[in-house]
């Protein structure tokens, strides 16, 4: 199972995918939403110069508690732009 979380908040975000390349495909969504827009606004008061650094984060929920087995940081959206960190085919 694959959850996306922002690292820089530490902040799960909405969805649990049962591939690695549904969770991808919500965050190619993602990129095409603007910055300062939910969901991709950052939760902080300085939002205006933070962003969100997405990952992909893998468990295996046959546990309890879910035992991750591994993370990639995929995108970085901020003020700057939009920047991934993981090949998109």
């Amino acid at each position: 199972m694959f959850r996306i979380e922002d690292e820089l908040h530490a902040e799960p975000q909405a969805g649990e995918f049962p591939s690695f390349e549904g969770a991808l495909a919500e965050l190619r969504n993602r990129a095409t939403l603007p910055w300062d827009k939910l969901p991709n606004v950052a939760p902080c008061t300085s939002w205006r110069t933070c962003g969100r650094l997405y990952e992909i984060v893998e468990y295996d929920d046959a546990e309890l508690p879910w035992k991750e087995l591994g993370r990639t940081q995929v995108l970085e959206i901020n003020a700057q732009g939009l920047r991934w960190l993981h090949t998109v085919a």
